[in-house]
């Protein structure tokens, strides 16, 4: 069976400096918010060239507190309008929502399933505040038009960043520095996964990465002393540990992913297939590779027939989920297309060579 991702194997790569770092972390006796935290900070600001980086709990307490952090400073109000793309994982949503913000459903395009950027400009209003730039499967959005749209009438640019890290927009900037602030999940299936849940903001706005810095801590910048009504959203010091470990590596995966994803989009010859936009840049990282199949059950079951593992990202579009019962009604035929029809295929930097050529040799015959 080809894994649609082995955990197990991408971290047993890392094993021995695993427990090296793990004996030092129990040695330490510090486990909340210690050194390894501090460098992992600074490592990943340095990597995504930002001025900060503030290690938390996980993605979705990243979107959170950067809405937060904005309404303490005053930039945000309750139900302010955030531009959200209609294709995203629900948490994109549960964010905005939890933060006491109003998301405005965008569709996306159906080249590169990221928010069509023809689209915001008619779904901007006076309420509207800010933009929720996700870099869906590991893809940069068009951020040249949404910084301008941006722009144009004073909103934020927030990115969703999690499943891009070390992704290069155009020729310099990478994702988590494109915007005002940035969001990262470190997910165990990510890119940059830890071994358990973690998130991180990174941003080059000093004022923000203050509130944020005391809101992940109970709201607290001294020992129990509390500026404002905070949260425990701390990133764990031993995950810190692990992740600085695998950041090192992180650019040859991403570029091992590239070259798999090469492959697909060049051998597989499968007029039933519909295959991913790619550019050849270094905006995508392939945290998936994902298809558009018409009958994705049979397509599905004919892989699992030869052993290939396949998910599917995401199989039901956020508004026609119960938890967002208020939007079922909204008309977004592209989205809708887009859940209906995707299939999501092995890629991980550890596939093998034989694997990659067993995928598109089924694939071709089916």
């Amino acid at each position: 069976m080809i894994k649609f991702l082995d955990l197990h194997k991408i971290n047993a790569r890392f094993e021995t400096q695993f427990h090296e770092q793990f004996q030092q972390f129990l040695n330490s006796g510090h486990y909340i918010l210690g050194n390894q935290v501090a460098a992992f900070e600074t490592n990943y600001a340095n990597f995504c060239g930002t001025k900060h980086c503030i290690g938390v709990s996980n993605g979705l307490d990243a979107l959170i507190l950067i809405f937060k952090a904005y309404k303490e400073l005053g930039v945000l109000k309750e139900n302010d309008e955030i531009i959200v793309p209609a294709n995203t994982f629900i948490a994109s949503f549960f964010a905005v929502i939890h933060a006491g913000l109003k998301p405005v459903f965008v569709e996306p395009e159906l080249t590169t399933y990221n928010i069509a950027t023809s689209e915001i400009e008619k779904h901007i209003t006076a309420k509207t505040k800010a933009i929720l730039a996700v870099h869906l499967y590991g893809q940069i959005a068009d951020m040249s038009s949404i910084n301008s749209f941006a722009k144009k009438h004073n909103l934020l640019v927030i990115e969703d960043a999690a499943q891009a890290h070390g992704a290069i927009y155009k020729t310099n900037k990478k994702a988590g520095n494109l915007g005002d602030a940035a969001a990262f999940s470190f997910y165990p299936a990510k890119n940059l996964g830890a071994l358990g849940d973690g998130g991180a903001i990174t941003t080059n706005n000093d004022a923000l990465a203050k509130v944020i810095k005391k809101l992940r801590n109970y709201g607290s910048s001294k020992k129990y002393m509390h500026d404002s009504v905070g949260f425990n959203n701390r990133l764990d010091e031993i995950q810190a540990a692990f992740l600085n470990i695998k950041l090192q590596k992180l650019d040859e995966d991403n570029a091992k992913r590239r070259e798999v994803a090469k492959r697909f989009i060049s051998e597989i010859k499968n007029k039933k297939v519909t295959l991913p936009f790619y550019n050849n840049s270094k905006n995508h990282v392939f945290h998936l590779f994902v298809i558009l199949v018409d009958d994705r059950t049979g397509f599905i079951n004919y892989l699992n027939t030869h052993e290939i593992e396949t998910l599917i990202h995401y199989p039901v579009a956020p508004h026609k989920q119960e938890a967002l019962k208020d939007f079922k009604s909204l008309k977004l035929p592209i989205t809708e297309l887009i859940h209906k029809n995707i299939v999501s295929l092995p890629i991980s930097p550890v596939i093998t060579t034989q694997e990659i050529t067993q995928i598109i040799q089924i694939i071709n015959t089916y």
